[in-house]
This record gives C-alpha cells, structure tokens and sequence, in this order.
C-alpha cells in the first residue's frame, strides 16, 4: 500500500518518537513517505497530493487540529485518514481506540480496518470531533497564543489557562436554531459534537457517535464559577449530563447567532469571531482507519458495515 505520513513538528517529542517508528517501517507500507509541515496550510496540500497521487491511507501525526487539516485534504476522496496522536488533548483518537503510543498506534493502523464517518462544518469549513462557540473557544484562542510565544502545550497548560480565563470570562447571549426550534442562551459553551468528547477524558457528549447523521448540540447555562468548577469532576466521569446546567438535543444543522461577534472553533482551533455561526453535517464524507479492536467493542463510537477498502 502507498503510504503518506504527515507530521507536525510542533508536538515536540512525540512527534519525535512517532517520526523514528516511521522510520523503522511497517511490514506491510513498502510504499512510505514521511512530509514534515511547516506551517498553516501544509497539510492539507500535502494530504490533496497524497490522495491524487493514490495514496491508500495518509497518516496525521499530530493533534486535533492537524487532523483536521489533513482531513480536509482528504474529504470525499477514497484515502483514509489515519491518526497517529501526539497532540495534547488527542480526543478523536480517545474516541477511535487508538493508542496514544506512537508506536503501537502504527501498529494498530497498519493491521485495522476503514470506516465512513460523518463530518461537521462550522460556517462550511470542516471538524471531525467537536467544534463550538463560547468559553472552550476562547480558552483555544488562549492556548494558541501560548503555543505562539513558546509556551509549553500540554493538558496542564490548558488547565491553568482555563482558569485564569473563567476569572474574567464575561457571556454573550446568543440564539440557538436547530430542526424548526428556537433557543435563547445564555450559555457558558455551546459545544457541537459529533464524537462524545473533547479530549485527555472530557466527556461532553457521552454515546454520541461519528457516523449516526446527527450532530449532538450542548448546551452548557451560565452559573458563578464555583458552581462551574463544582461540575468538572463529572465531566471526566461521564456524569455531566445530570447537572442542572446541562442541555442537550441533536440535529443535522443548525445556525448560532449573536448581536455581538462570538468565538468559536473547530476542533480545538479557534477561528475569527462572527456573529453568525451556520452548522451542517456531511455524511460518510470521509473515510477513516480505525483499529480492529474498535469492531469489538460494543461501546465503540463507531456501528457501520466494514466499507470496501
């Protein structure tokens, strides 16, 4: 099989590791080229050469937001996506079954199966996990802008960012309509799921599945932070949902609108603030390598037929 891999330089050491498995090969890819990203947009170009020169599968050897971005070169194409996760959060491949060790992730890909799954826009621009408008934007924007200067990237700097954020994180109201109903918010975080979690454990839309044609809507109301930070724990318990401040419905598109512009992101990366947020769904519009385990668990976020490879 022809084989592309393309990594992010920007996961520090695991990348590293993942980039010295490539080397080492893999039994069955005699066929294997590894492209190093230098900056925005790299991988998608990559990944549109990879699927034109016929490539079977293209690996992302990165995060959430790499994913995406290989993703993208890939939609409607027949290569799969494989995910070799070395980001911070890696909550796609959490929700796949995919070891977060480079190398037994390889492994895992070289010896799994494809799948179709559906994937999420967010003003016609794709996300394959979760996107959403409010509080986990900004704190995106935040980490970004931490990773921009040098900061350490990791789940602990997520969390001090998160922090300092909710201090003085100020709401907007905004309009939620979804399959023939309106909302009005007042939400701390309206999070569009299409797989059930954010990441490192997060559980916000537990069940919830890649290739059902629906997209799970959260709403998370408005409280102080103390009563925030009192529903953490049931957020990495899969227990949320039970809260008070806990809302949730699914629909294949939706709009989000505000009188101010609002922050919002795709897959953990933020994107410019607007007023207007148009959500969609595009049906097995990409296929995906996922590992055999997956086809045995029955708690598997994943239920279609194996597709012709």
């Amino acid at each position: 099989m022809k084989v592309r891999a393309i990594l992010n330089p920007r996961a520090g050491v695991a990348a590293k590791r993942a980039l010295l498995g490539l080397r080492r090969g893999r039994p069955s890819w005699t066929d294997l080229t590894v492209f190093v990203t230098t900056g925005p947009g790299d991988a998608r170009t990559l990944a549109e050469e990879a699927a034109r020169a016929g490539a079977g599968l293209v690996l992302s050897v990165g995060g959430d937001g790499t994913a995406n971005e290989v993703a993208q070169g890939l939609l409607g194409s027949p290569t799969a996506l494989g995910i070799v996760p070395v980001g911070s959060g890696n909550g796609l491949a959490r929700c796949l079954g995919i070891p977060l060790d480079p190398a037994r992730a390889l492994e895992s890909l070289e010896h799994g199966v494809d799948r179709l799954i559906d994937v999420g826009t967010a003003n016609r621009r794709p996300f394959l996990n979760v996107g959403g408008a409010g509080f986990d934007a900004v704190v995106g924007a935040d980490f970004q802008a931490a990773g921009r200067i040098g900061r350490r990237r990791g789940i602990s700097s997520y969390v001090l960012l998160s922090l300092l954020r909710l201090a003085r994180y100020h709401v907007q109201p905004l309009r939620l309509e979804a399959d023939g109903m309106r909302h009005e918010l007042r939400p701390f975080l309206v999070c569009l799921a299409n797989g059930p979690q954010y990441g490192a454990g997060a559980l916000i839309a537990r069940g919830a599945k890649l290739d059902d044609g629906r997209l799970d809507i959260v709403v998370i109301d408005d409280a102080p932070p103390a009563v925030l930070l009192a529903n953490v724990p049931r957020l990495f318990t899969g227990r949320l949902e039970h809260s008070r401040l806990y809302r949730r419905l699914t629909a294949t598109s939706a709009v989000l609108t505000g009188q101010a512009a609002f922050a919002y992101h795709r897959d953990g990366e933020p994107e410019p603030a607007v007023t207007r947020l148009e959500v969609g769904l595009l049906p097995r519009a990409l296929r995906l390598r996922v590992p055999r385990a997956t086809d045995r668990d029955s708690a598997g976020p994943l239920r279609l037929e194996e597709s012709a490879v």
